[in-house]
């Protein structure tokens, strides 16, 4: 085992952790995974919680979904993670949750694709809502494939919660955003009240994403709204 899996399990199991601990997935929950490289895949495995698992846990598949090593079996929902790396070569690594308030906005059908907080704006844009798959089916992640190459977070509707990245911690840290938004929306509208950027100064947010080395493409219907509701 060379020394990037090595750190790339580590790396897993600690976001693994963190997302266990913070209620983003109850019992077995969600799935984690890694590029190892062009050829390989590192993934967690189906049927054990994520704040549980050791190194050993962990499985490597080629872009096939064919098992390369460990001696679990990969995630069910192991297509939507090989497909994501197929589209987009700049991802290493995808994050898939149960964030209670983002999964709540997705079974409620309601998309975070307002201009409401400057940080959101700069790092994640707007979060779409990917139409409802069958888990474990390629109508799973069939709807996901045409937002793919704009957006770096999704609403998975009736399900959860997704985010890609640059590495492990670059995809947990964006669901983390994702359901800090998620949770501070829905207490602005309990509160009775959410406001909007309007379009200019949500494009002036959009504009720091160059100089702070973000996707520069990410989200680019940001900007196009901006009303109070």
């Amino acid at each position: 085992m060379n020394q990037s899996l090595v750190s790339l399990k580590k790396n897993i199991i600690e976001a693994g952790k963190r997302a266990y601990a913070r209620g983003y997935v109850a019992s077995n929950d969600g799935n984690i995974s890694a590029r190892v490289d062009k050829k390989y895949v590192l993934i967690t495995p189906t049927g054990i919680s994520k704040g549980f698992m050791k190194t050993s846990d962990l499985i490597v598949v080629d872009m096939h979904g064919k098992i390369i090593s460990g001696k679990r079996n990969p995630s069910s929902e192991i297509q939507v993670h090989l497909q994501i790396y197929e589209e987009r070569a700049d991802v290493n690594s995808v994050c898939h949750l149960h964030p209670p308030y983002a999964t709540g906005f997705s079974v409620a059908g309601i998309p975070l694709d307002q201009n409401n907080l400057s940080e959101v704006i700069i790092s994640l844009g707007n979060i779409p809502l990917v139409p409802y798959g069958t888990p474990g089916t390629e109508d799973f992640y069939k709807p996901l494939l045409p937002l793919l190459q704009q957006y770096d977070a999704f609403l998975l509707a009736n399900h959860g919660a997704l985010a890609v990245g640059t590495d492990v911690f670059n995809a947990y840290f964006k669901m983390e955003t994702l359901e800090h938004y998620a949770h501070i929306l829905f207490i602005a509208k309990q509160l009775g009240n959410v406001n909007t950027l309007n379009a200019e100064q949500a494009q002036k947010l959009t504009a720091l994403r160059e100089k702070f080395g973000i996707r520069t493409t990410l989200g680019s219907d940001t900007g196009k709204k901006g009303s109070s509701q």
